[in-house]
């Protein structure tokens, strides 16, 4: 097994369980709370809204969004990992075939291995700014190294095959 395969076999792996790792901690210790705090809110809402007190609606529906905006983050990032790592676990096992040499193959193993771990990092430091530049900025880079990377593994998948 070349390098670049073991560089997308054991980081697939090891992010693999990092992702489950996140998704129990963030299923045991934090997501009951969050959606108790999202269902709250979302009540509080209505009440207030039924009762005409229009900024408190207001303020409920806005800690409504917030709480929501968090979770699906949560949720996503630890299902991206998983399924990144799957798929890098995936391309390894067939990574030798990729029609290019292996320094190339090595640069471009590296490439998806850093996205897939910056894309949902990225997500993830939104959570604290609230979609601020920087954690976009990192979400989409990684996204950005993951396309590059796979669309080189399809053009060196091609090559090999012609």
């Amino acid at each position: 097994m070349t390098r670049s395969a073991k560089i997308l076999i054991c980081g697939g792996i090891a992010l693999a369980a990092f992702g489950m790792l996140y998704g129990l901690h963030y299923a045991v210790f934090i997501e009951h709370q969050t959606l108790d705090r999202m269902g709250g809110a979302l009540a509080d809402g209505f009440v207030h809204t039924a009762q005409r007190r229009m900024p408190e609606a207001r303020a409920a529906i806005d800690a409504y969004g917030w709480t929501k905006y968090n979770y699906v983050r949560q949720v996503d990032v630890h299902s991206h990992w998983i399924g990144l790592a799957m798929l890098m676990i995936v391309t390894g096992a067939a990574f030798e075939r990729v029609g290019f040499s292996e320094r190339w193959r090595r640069w471009i193993a590296l490439a998806l291995l850093s996205g897939s771990i910056l894309f949902p990092f990225g997500v993830i430091v939104q959570t604290a700014t609230h979609g601020g530049t920087f954690a976009s900025g990192l979400a989409v880079a990684g996204s950005a190294l993951v396309t590059v990377a796979l669309a080189a593994c399809a053009i060196g998948f091609l090559r090999q095959s012609s």
